[in-house]
């Protein structure tokens, strides 16, 4: 009986951190890019028929987040052990058979569990979730043997704190840009090598077959057993299949369209002084609050001789609107909404381009103003190397997250360890 005790004692603590782990992950790269997700959750609401509900993507991503990450800390903690267990497992008992549907029908490419960081197969998706259902049941079956990190007075704060912090960091992320970009896009990224293909990359494999008729019946021939000509069959159709994917460079395409319909990406991507690029994924939807910021950087742009194009998803017509209203002087280029929501998490988006590679990115929020222009494009174009500064380091969140956590451990421990004496 002891050993079986330990054994469950060992499972169930395997399965906490197992959870606690997974879901923290899960919730924290999802709060990191609250707009990717909310973008994900829109492809189920379209796939499944809701597209209705579109409106309120942006709302449950900051919730669902905050919800999962919570959760994660409770069960790595211990904090209302039953509670935590039964969500836990009623959130696995939901999203389980989900993947199931998602990896027979493929409605939707990915799950999107990871956000951007780790991008799984619908049946990799499926597996993850059949391992973390058994680790949900067993925890809660077993949920009063799951260690406890704080005692039962200093739970809600815990608790609270875990959604409260996930929330604010979810807001800032999308009020900026994500503190980590987990997409090609990313500063210091060179487009056109993201782009190529290496040398000896993995090929696709596709198999041929042929469909003939002959006297009113079809049959199926490979492509080494085609029916010779005056044999009496009749061609019908040509089949194709892929039977192995492969090499999918991180940047399948990057097309940016002039009104003549010329493709001027490879132009932007050579250039050898700087080209800004001010990003519009639907320019009837963009902030026009900040248009003095960046006809500042346009202005900056002209005095020094760089490049500075618009790019939206938008029509002909939009563009003619914002020009009018806005006073823009500078040319626009097309390209695909979901391509420029992938490089940059802003409506408009501000992103410095030299020689293809991503120098710097600034949300509508942050474009510089007109006083602060100079001081902050200048260092790009230096001689030298460059030195990308990062604003909010990770670390710096961690810590904030981390240290209100450690100083109520450390109170709730002398107390109880008070109390204890007394009694």
């Amino acid at each position: 009986m002891k050993y079986k005790e330990t054994a469950i004692k060992v499972i169930a603590e395997c399965s906490r951190l197992l959870l606690g782990v997974v879901f923290i992950f899960s919730g924290f790269v999802k709060a990191v890019d609250p707009v990717g997700f909310a973008i994900k959750i829109g492809d189920y609401l379209m796939a499944f028929g809701l597209e209705k509900l579109d409106s309120f993507s942006m709302l449950v991503s900051f919730n669902l987040v905050a919800i999962e990450f919570m959760l994660g800390v409770c069960m790595l903690l211990g904090v209302y052990r039953r509670y935590a267990s039964l969500l836990t497992l009623l959130f696995m008992a939901f999203m389980t058979p989900l993947t199931l549907y998602l990896a027979l029908f493929d409605p939707v490419s990915d799950c999107g569990c990871f956000g951007d960081a780790l991008i799984l197969t619908n049946w990799e998706t499926f597996g993850k979730n059949v391992v973390l259902l058994a680790a949900a049941i067993f925890a809660f079956i077993y949920n009063q043997k799951i260690f406890q990190v704080y005692t039962f007075r200093v739970y809600w704060f815990v608790a609270l704190w875990a959604f409260s912090f996930c929330i604010l960091f979810s807001v800032h992320n999308y009020r900026h840009l994500p503190i980590l970009d987990f997409r090609p896009y990313k500063i210091g990224a060179n487009i056109p090598e993201l782009m190529s293909i290496p040398e000896g990359a993995a090929e696709e494999e596709y198999s041929y077959s042929f469909v003939y008729e002959k006297e009113g019946k079809q049959q199926t021939f490979s492509l080494d057993d085609i029916p010779e000509e005056g044999s009496g069959w009749a061609f019908v159709e040509s089949k194709t299949t892929l039977v192995k994917e492969g090499y999918i460079p991180p940047v399948a395409a990057f097309n940016l369209y002039d009104e003549q319909d010329t493709d001027r990406a490879d132009e932007v991507l050579s250039d050898e002084k700087g080209v800004f690029l001010l990003i519009f994924p639907k320019l009837e939807k963009a902030n026009d609050d900040y248009v003095d910021e960046i006809n500042s950087v346009y202005d900056y742009a002209l005095d020094n001789g760089l490049s500075f194009y618009g790019v939206t998803g938008s029509g002909a017509d939009a563009v003619t609107r914002w020009k009018e209203y806005m006073g823009a002087d500078y040319s626009f280029l097309y390209a695909d909404d979901i391509l420029l929501k992938t490089i940059i998490r802003s409506n408009p988006g501000l992103v410095l381009l030299k020689e293809g590679t991503v120098l710097g990115k600034w949300h509508y929020r942050d474009i510089p103003a007109e006083e602060e222009v100079k001081e902050v494009m200048d260092p790009y174009f230096a001689p030298g190397k460059i030195t990308l500064k990062e604003d909010r380091p990770l670390s710096t969140n961690l810590l904030t997250f981390a240290v209100p956590l450690l100083l109520v451990w450390v109170y709730d421990y002398f107390r109880n360890r008070r109390r204890k004496k007394k009694d």
